[in-house]
């Protein structure tokens, strides 16, 4: 039907009965602002009668505030800048508020009615998005733990496929009599849940000892996390061990699961626990007393099931004596003590320790390994081995690269001919040969490791004593094989 056989009341009587329809809420205002139409949706949304809001200021019954409670000025209502200025508004994410008290998200739009290119009211239309917004937070939020369990997952990935990559590695070698003693202990400790500290001089194994542990233990079906407590900068210690929230620090652009969180119902191995500062010590120690913590700029507690392998090759007893490892973090890492012997005391294992190694390196290499030649084997018997089980390996996957066919051979490198009675028994007299000074400087970075006691860094470190940055020599150890 043509709208212009209509007569204006017949007119408006039909666009009343088409607000009155709608689910969206409207309100219809005069030039001055004051209301002079309620349709029944906004009625039910608001809980405001039309009775009550006809010719009143809607403002001060609904928008009045912030979703915060501030206060919200009519001079700021974009609602009433329409009827200024007479340019729509559309708004979204503000509160409108119902008479019970109560308040919901709303979006609205306020559009100016001209007449005569001048304003002489609004139409203001609205509806409630908290369902919406309560959707869109769901998202964020399950989105957020998607992604914080992906990160997991990758993390738990990193350690699982470390493991896989050391799996060759993984078995105890030795017949020793220390070597058999220690087996013996790692089966008793395995499969109770007690915390074990390992000790033993850097380079015999407390690595393995530990993946020993964890594998013969109930928690093998979970992963082994490990953490080098000397490599940390002390600053992000907390953040390792126990995560952080996005924005805790300047850097901290994401949320960061940290080491305690990853080995949940697993197995933690701490590294060179001796090196943590004593406020990370005071917090190591709640969380081994309550197994909980929170993140670094979190709230939240985090309940764990964590079993701690702890490992230094420090004399932890002194530590604690000097006044720099606390007592009773000791004697809680100490519940069940392991001792790894060095090289030169179980001698022993020499022969199976150098036919592993080497059947390994040449497999690698595509090599063919058939037997080791004696001689070889009678002075990697005799030598001190200062490095242990790790200068071991690395001297025969150095000769792995040399080696092409019949016997595995060894020689001993020139620095330890440049100095037999260093190394050999009194009998074992060998021809003096000067050394490179890349071997000179291995030879003296190894005693004053030996002096040290395996510590690289830190007050009574070997870079201390070598006038070195601790990350250079780090690194001179890593290029000589030492490290």
């Amino acid at each position: 039907m043509n709208t212009q056989t209509i007569s204006p009341h017949n007119l408006l009587k039909r666009y009343e009965f088409i607000l009155n329809s709608m689910s969206e809420g409207v309100y219809g205002l005069d030039a001055e602002g004051l209301a002079s139409f309620v349709n029944p949706a906004a009625e039910s949304l608001t809980g405001w009668l039309g009775s009550e809001l006809i010719g009143k200021n809607i403002h001060e019954f609904h928008h009045h505030s912030h979703a915060d409670g501030s206060h919200y000025p009519k001079c700021d209502c974009p609602i009433y800048q329409c009827l200024q200025d007479g340019k729509t508004r559309h708004k979204e994410n503000e509160v409108f508020w119902c008479k019970d008290g109560s308040s919901f998200a709303v979006e609205y739009s306020a559009t100016p009615i001209l007449e005569n290119n001048k304003v002489c009211g609004a139409v203001v239309v609205f509806k409630n998005i908290s369902e919406r917004i309560k959707t869109q937070n769901s998202l964020k939020t399950a989105l957020t733990e998607i992604r914080f369990l992906k990160e997991t997952l990758q993390a738990q990935n990193h350690y699982l496929q470390e493991e896989i990559d050391a799996s060759y590695q993984s078995e105890i070698i030795g017949q020793s009599d220390a070597t058999q003693h220690l087996l013996g202990q790692i089966s008793v400790a395995a499969p109770t849940s007690a915390n074990i500290l390992i000790t033993g001089e850097s380079g015999t194994g407390k690595e393995l000892v530990a993946r020993a542990v964890h594998q013969q233990s109930t928690r093998n079906g979970q992963t082994l996390v490990k953490l080098n407590c000397g490599a940390i900068p002390e600053g992000l210690v907390d953040s390792e061990l126990f995560g952080h929230e996005k924005g805790a620090f300047t850097g901290a652009i994401q949320k960061r699961i940290g080491r305690f969180e990853l080995a949940h119902k697993g197995t933690l191995f701490l590294d060179e626990v001796s090196e943590l500062p004593m406020d990370a010590q005071v917090k190591l120690l709640r969380v081994l007393q309550e197994q909980e913590f929170e993140r670094v700029g979190g709230s939240r507690t985090i309940k764990v099931d964590v079993r701690i392998i702890a490992a230094s090759n420090r004399n932890l007893e002194k530590a604690v004596e000097e006044g720099t490892f606390r007592m009773d973090l000791y004697y809680r890492l100490k519940v069940f003590p392991l001792t790894v012997a060095p090289l030169r005391e179980r001698k022993n294992d020499i022969p199976l320790l150098v036919h592993a190694f080497a059947k390994k390196a040449c497999q690698a290499l595509n090599k063919p390994f058939t037997s080791l030649e004696t001689k070889s084997l009678k002075w990697m018997s005799q030598y001190h081995w200062p490095g242990n089980i790790r200068e071991l390996q690395n001297w025969i996957e150095h000769h792995a690269i040399l080696h092409q066919k019949g016997p595995f051979r060894v020689t001993p490198m020139d620095v330890f001919l440049s100095s037999p009675s260093h190394h050999f028994g009194e009998n074992n007299v060998l021809s003096s040969t000067p050394s490179t000074l890349a071997q000179a400087e291995m030879q003296h970075i190894q005693k004053t490791l030996a002096f040290c006691n395996g510590k690289i860094s830190g007050k009574h470190g070997a870079a201390v004593l070598l006038d070195l940055p601790a990350s250079t020599l780090r690194s001179k150890m890593k290029k000589l094989g030492i490290l």
